[in-house]
């Protein structure tokens, strides 16, 4: 069955910098694009970013665009989120997702808490 694993979450200061992975099983991953969403406690989980499946085009939510890149490597089925330039507002549960049809599949998440 699909499988969405993040990891590399964490405690950083301001300023500082993240980068996460997410490892995908039982898709074919290079057929299918990617996204990373957030939620921050008592919000709703917001599009951080998302990628086609052959890597060559992002998206980006207007709240980080220049500080966040998104990439994959097909031959490891694994995308990943590079974040630089952390806020205290960047703080939140950050998700793997990719969706078939009308399926979406989430992984467990990873937290990220910007402070000093």
């Amino acid at each position: 069955q699909v499988q969405l694993v993040e990891s590399g979450g964490g405690l950083v200061q301001p300023g500082g910098s993240l980068r996460f992975s997410c490892s995908a099983s039982g898709f074919a991953f290079s057929s299918y694009a990617m996204r990373w969403y957030r939620q921050a406690p008592g919000e709703e989980r917001n599009l951080v970013a998302g990628i086609t499946p052959s890597g060559r085009g992002t998206n980006w939510a207007d709240f980080v665009k220049g500080r966040f890149t998104i990439s994959r490597d097909n031959a490891k089925n694994t995308v990943y989120l590079q974040m630089h330039s952390l806020k205290p507002e960047d703080t939140a549960v950050y998700y793997c997702n990719t969706w078939m049809g009308t399926t979406n599949y989430w992984g467990q998440g990873t937290q990220v808490t910007v402070s000093s």
